[in-house]
């Protein structure tokens, strides 16, 4: 029965390779993003002596908005298969990212959440300076989806670090309070006693 047990673990267990394929699709999606982003350079160098500021200031916020989508996809495809398939062991590698040391499924989401405001940011600071293009009710969507994520964000923020604080104890967290030096002190406390008890044998 506990071998039938283990093996059914075991299985479960290894489905977690079935989200690889996923994220070396993502790898070929960042790769059409790179793409996209040479394009559109090359046309900018091309059209630079003929298009006015406004042009070239929104053809680079365009830019800005594939490396921010890319450093999305980053963070999806290093952050997740570390997370949900399998270590990458980069504990010694001169060029780990600062956030991976201490990435989980809330930190992770937290940092997806950020960059699609940044995204979202990028998108409504084009869509101001086409302001006589863009309707009027577009904006004011804009605007209102840029407000969600900016909340969604902070929710899962505040839900993350409830989550994630220290033990609290009559409704204050005790930062103070390590079970390693609760039992450092219990055993010395033992430790006092035994030697008063041989003492007062010897006397």
């Amino acid at each position: 029965m506990r071998q039938s047990q283990r093996a059914l673990a075991s299985f479960i267990f290894l489905s977690r390779w079935l989200q690889a394929p996923l994220y070396f699709g993502l790898i070929v999606a960042q790769a059409v993003y790179v793409y996209h982003f040479v394009v559109e350079l090359v046309h900018l160098i091309h059209e630079a002596h003929h298009i006015t500021e406004t042009d070239i200031m929104l053809t680079v916020l365009g830019l800005i908005d594939v490396v921010m989508i890319a450093n999305l996809l980053i963070m999806v495809i290093v952050g997740g298969y570390e997370t949900f398939v399998s270590r990458l062991n980069l504990d010694n590698h001169p060029d780990q990212p600062e956030w991976l040391s201490h990435v989980n499924a809330g930190v992770l989401k937290v940092k997806l959440a950020t960059a699609l405001i940044g995204i979202s940011s990028i998108h409504l600071l084009k869509s101001f300076i086409e302001a006589q293009r863009v309707p009027e009710r577009m904006m004011l969507w804009q605007v209102i989806i840029h407000l969600t994520f900016v909340v969604s964000a902070f929710m899962l923020a505040v839900t993350d670090r409830k989550i994630s604080a220290p033990v609290r104890h009559h409704g204050r967290p005790d930062r103070d309070h390590h079970p390693r030096s609760d039992r450092a002190a219990t055993n010395s406390g033992d430790r006092d006693f035994l030697q008063e008890r041989v003492e007062s044998v010897g006397h």
